[in-house]
Order: C-alpha cells, then structure tokens, then sequence
C-alpha cells in the first residue's frame, strides 16, 4: 500500500506542476491578469486530482509513458474545474465554499468567475491541439472523446438533468443512474479513455476502460451522496446537507446511507470486475477500493 500512495502521489505532484506550466502570467496577457488569477485560485484549490490520474494510470497499466499524457491529464481537470466553478454559483447550487475556501465568485466575483469558467472549458482543447508527444490521430480521437464526455450528452447534459430533477417528486433510481452517469461518469469514463489513447490501444480496450470509468463514476456519486449527510463541512471541504436543502433526491433519499452504500459496495465490485481486461493493475485496484472508503 505505501508503494501505491507514494504513485499517487507522484501523478498529483506531476499534474500540480502540469497546471501551473499551461497557465502563466505573461507580458501579452498582462490585461486578462484579474482572469488568470480567478482561473488558478480554482485550479490550485487542491483537491483528489482523480480524472488526470485515471489519465496517467490507465496509460501506464498499459504500457505507455505517463509523461506523453500530461496534456490531456491537465485538460481534464480545467474542464473538472470549470464545472466546479459554475457549479458553486448562485444561479446553480449556490455554495459559498469549495475544498475549504471561498468559492470562485465569491473570491472573484460572478461575471469573472463565468469569464474563468469559460476559459477553463475552451483552454483543454488548445493545450491537446499543440501537445508535442502525441501523434496528430491521437489529439483528434482525444479532442472528440472529450468533446462529447463535457457537452450535451456529457457532463453539461447531466447538470441540466440534475437541475430539473430537483423540481420532480417522481425520481427514481434508473434516473439518477442516468444523472450521474452523465453529471459525474462521463469525466471520469472519459479520463480512463484518453489515458488508454495515449498509449496507442486499440478500440476495445477504449471502451473496455470507458465501462470501468462509468462504473467508478456511479460508486462515487453514490459515496457523495452519503457523504453530504454523514460528514462535516471541515472534513468535506464544502456544506453538507446541501443535497437536502436543494430537495435533491440521491441514493440516501431513496434507500437510507446503509442500502446506499450497499449498492456503492455492489458496484465498487462490478468496477474492480472490468480491470481484468487491464491485468488487474495493482494501482487502479487500490484506487479504485480507496475512493470506496473515502471521507471527503
């Protein structure tokens, strides 16, 4: 285990250093200062870092060089943040803090938290378009997988369905299935698919990877959900009780924590199931039992 937090710690080192190298201050952008500056608070804030390293996981467990994949590592997670920024703001969930800080907007402001969210959702596709280490076929593959994991049918789709679910009485499980597969799954499916691009795989093991990600995508929405009423705003780094104030219906409303984190065990199971077709690399199975037993 010592070997495998000293790994994880070696792709979130590499990733912090990533983010920093694509979004300098420079002379000619010297009057965008105030944007760049909202744009790293959200980047820097900290957090898990677990899309960009499925990225480097998945392209090691396959025989490449997670080096060749710091591009599309560090782009994951500016469309992860970007979400996360727009998500915090009034017109969404309203949260004034994000992994124990003041919230984009309310550091920043509104319209420049918008500005820096916006920028943070177009920035992934020129840091892969002029990436050096991958081949011209591998940026397009990339570039239209994450395309589609971020739009309408991605994680902005799964944001408009969790938004309108909160003014349905009637949601069930298949429909919260299909929210988080779309809000959560799809960034996380699509991390675990450009690692594998990176790598050269063929369209099997892609997909292969794609089902695995969207399974662990699942298992980990559910443990928020469970986590946004057994935690404490200290530990979560953000409120808890928001899924309640908002009239959100998760697993926990639907089945109490303890059935809730039955069916997070059950397909924690189905997840560690699909890493046979990767060897049952030792890395992504103790990640994936990690983020299972997580508390934040």
């Amino acid at each position: 285990m010592t070997d495998i937090k000293e790994k994880l710690n070696e792709y979130i080192r590499f990733t912090e250093d990533n983010l920093k190298k694509y979004n300098l201050h420079s002379e000619a952008m010297a009057a965008q200062k105030n944007l760049i500056d909202a744009m790293n608070y959200s980047l820097e804030a900290g957090g898990k870092r677990i899309r960009p390293v499925l990225v480097y996981a998945f392209c090691n467990a396959l025989g490449g060089d997670h080096r060749n994949a710091c591009a599309p590592a560090a782009a994951i997670e500016m469309i992860h943040t970007f979400s996360l920024i727009h998500d915090d703001l009034p017109a969404m969930d309203d949260d004034d803090y994000r992994r124990g800080k003041p919230s984009c907007h309310k550091a920043f402001g509104e319209a420049m938290a918008i500005l820096a969210g916006d920028a943070l959702s177009v920035q992934p596709f020129e840091i892969i378009a002029d990436d050096d280490h991958l081949s011209s076929e591998q940026k397009v593959k990339i570039i239209s997988c994450l395309a589609k994991a971020v739009g309408r049918a991605g994680m902005i789709g799964g944001q408009v369905i969790d938004m309108e679910n909160e003014e349905r009485t009637d949601v069930n499980e298949a429909d919260l299935r299909n929210m988080y597969r779309h809000k959560t799954g799809q960034l996380i499916a699509v991390s675990c698919m450009m690692g594998c691009i990176c790598a050269g795989a063929d369209d099997g093991t892609i997909s292969a990877a794609a089902d695995y990600g969207f399974k662990l995508g699942l298992a980990f929405q559910i443990v928020d959900d469970i986590l946004d009423v057994t935690s404490t705003t200290e530990v979560l780094g953000k409120p808890v009780g928001s899924d309640e104030e908002e009239n959100k219906t998760t697993f926990v409303t639907l089945y109490g924590v303890e059935k809730a984190q039955e069916i997070a065990n059950a397909v924690t199971d189905e997840a560690l199931g699909c890493l046979e077709k990767f060897g049952n690399d030792a890395f992504l199975t103790a990640l994936t039992e990690m983020l299972l037993r997580r508390k934040n």
